[in-house]
Order: C-alpha cells, then structure tokens, then sequence
C-alpha cells in the first residue's frame, strides 16, 4: 500500500459533501491497488508518481518533476480518473474499454488519458482496482521511455557545446 499525503486529505475535506465519500473512496481503490514503488503527492489534485530516487529522468516536460502515472480530480460535471497508461498503452485501453461495459452500465466517457464519471457513486471501483493493478513502476518506467524520441545527433551535439 502507498503511504498516504497528508494534503490529499486537506484536499478532500474542501470537496462538497456530495461527492466527498465517492472521492475518497477512489482514493482508497488506487492506493490499496497501486504497486510498490509509486508515490501519492498532492499539488492541484491528487497523482500518483514514479518518484525521482527511482526513475531520476522525470517527467520529460519537467525533469525535476516526478513521471505521472495516476490522479484523480473534481471537476464542475464529473470526477475525472487520469491513467497515463492508457493514453501510452494501447493494449491497456484496448483492455480497459472492452472490459468497462463488464463493470458499469454507465457509457463510457473517455479522453487520451481521462475517464470522466458523471455520477460519482456509480464509478467502477473493481475495473479501477484491477487497471491500477495492471502496470508496475518498471512496467510504466519502460512503456514511458519507449514513447520518447531518441535524440537526434543534431540536438546530442548541441547538448554537448553547452
């Protein structure tokens, strides 16, 4: 289990009361589920990260910010679940989407990487617990890097001369 932040918890408790407990409870899902290795942190919504003892590239639009692989936000109309593995991996949303009318009779409403619930109480805790389930950190560290571009020569010498 990850070891939960406390701003998560400030988080949750500024939510409306309506959707606090569905929140929380997505909350608990993805950190009971995620594998050893990720880390819950906390700036405008909650994300779980491959921290930078353990992956030290980082995110690659930011490499002194750790690699997102997870989080979850409250937005005006719905609760988005953020998984970056799918919008990385397409066997993992081949997977998700094929399995998703198995776990909910809602539609399903997807973007590249965002999964949004319009009813909060309806969202498919066990698919979500299993999608968690589905990556380790090599797993995302792995399927990551094979998505950045190699470097050119030109930029590798550039890099060089400063």
């Amino acid at each position: 289990m990850i070891a939960l932040t406390p701003e998560v918890d400030v988080w949750l408790a500024d939510l409306p009361n309506a959707r606090r407990a569905a929140i929380s409870h997505l909350r608990d899902v993805i950190t009971n589920n995620l594998p050893d290795g990720f880390e819950e942190v906390c700036a405008d919504m909650p994300s779980y990260v491959v921290p930078l003892a353990l992956f030290p590239d980082g995110y690659h639009v930011s490499p002194r910010t750790p690699l997102p692989f997870a989080g979850f936000a409250n937005q005006k109309h719905y609760v988005a679940l953020y998984h970056f593995g799918l919008y990385v991996d397409p066997g993992l949303q081949k997977w998700f989407v094929e399995q998703y009318p198995r776990h909910s009779r809602q539609r399903l409403d997807m973007g590249k990487s965002c999964i949004r619930f319009r009813k909060p109480g309806d969202m498919p805790f066990e698919l979500i617990a299993e999608l968690m389930r589905q990556r380790s950190v090599a797993d995302w560290v792995a399927a990551y890097s094979a998505t950045r571009r190699a470097p050119s020569r030109r930029r590798l010498a550039q890099s060089a001369r400063r």
